[in-house]
């Protein structure tokens, strides 16, 4: 009798591991297991994410890829979903500061960097109300501040360098700093009050100009920059590292091909303001790790 059951319970396994197959996931790239791309809207949600949207549209009409735009209110959360064992994102558009963070714990690889006004690099600006009184760092001592995200290049990590030039601490000396969740956000901050002073790419006042009718119209007057820098590598589109390398590669022509269309120039620019992209690879970042080595900013101090 038992002799007799046991092709039955070998046909069962057998079954089973089918339909548990069947189950799965599924091949990366489908409707069933898209892949993650990161972002973290630098402006108003709503119109980033319509911006990646249209631009994974396009990609899955190139490639028959389909990516699914993973949102994080912080660079801190793209990173974690793709240093997560299986990663949480597959892709992601990291800025500078963060790409870097991602790079040095092996969760990372870029293969394009956007252009924007015709330069892969940008530059960033510190600025306050023009009725402040204030007209350089040096006197930030005891006020507070508007940044955009606790990693962002140009709204937090080069203006401590240039704090702590001037002798101000950030860590010990400033009231308070607020985290005001994008680089618009932190110059409404300071328009309206919130904070002494603040700091973004250049120039993130445009974007704010005007949102809302009635709104914001006097703020290329109201707010003025005290300190720029420049020469800051530009975000781009980054992958974790155990992505399929012909996968990676059929998502850059395609980016690329897009980034020559008007229709996609459109999306990138709602997106996140880009023009164009180019491929570099991580040595095109190496110049900035420099600079923060000079500078005494130790990785491992944004490190979770």
């Amino acid at each position: 009798m038992h002799k007799n059951r046991l092709p039955l319970i070998l046909a069962f396994i057998a079954i089973s591991a089918m339909v548990l197959a069947g189950c799965g996931p599924g091949e990366l790239g489908t409707e069933k297991n898209p892949i993650k791309w990161g972002v973290v809207p630098s402006g108003e949600t709503e119109r980033v994410v319509a911006g990646f949207e249209q631009v994974a549209d396009m990609i899955f009409e190139e490639t028959g890829l389909v990516i699914d735009t993973f949102v994080a209110t912080e660079y801190v959360g793209v990173i974690e979903a793709m240093c997560a064992d299986p990663p949480k994102a597959h892709m992601a558009s990291l800025a500078t500061f963060s790409y870097i963070l991602a790079s040095d714990r092996g969760c990372a690889e870029v293969d394009l960097v956007s252009v924007r006004y015709g330069n892969p690099t940008y530059s960033g600006q510190i600025f306050v109300r023009a009725d402040s009184g204030l007209t350089s760092v040096a006197e930030a001592a005891g006020k507070t501040w508007c940044r955009a995200d606790p990693t962002s290049t140009s709204s937090w990590v080069i203006p401590t360098i240039y704090l702590k030039a001037a002798g101000v601490d950030p860590d010990t000396d400033l009231a308070q700093v607020v985290d005001a969740g994008s680089h618009e956000a932190a110059v409404a901050g300071v328009y309206n009050g919130d904070c002494d002073f603040g700091a973004s790419y250049i120039d993130a006042r445009t974007r704010v100009e005007g949102k809302i009718e009635g709104t914001y119209d006097d703020i290329m007057d109201a707010i003025v920059v005290i300190e720029t820098f420049e020469g800051i590598p530009n975000d781009g589109v980054q992958y974790v590292p155990s992505l399929d390398p012909a996968i990676r590669e059929k998502i850059n022509v395609a980016l690329l091909a897009i980034a020559e269309t008007e229709e996609g120039q459109e999306a990138l620019n709602i997106a996140y303001q880009w023009n164009a992209l180019e491929r570099h690879d991580d040595s095109f970042y190496d110049q900035f790790r420099q600079f923060l080595d000079a500078s005494g900013v130790i990785i491992g101090d944004y490190q979770d």
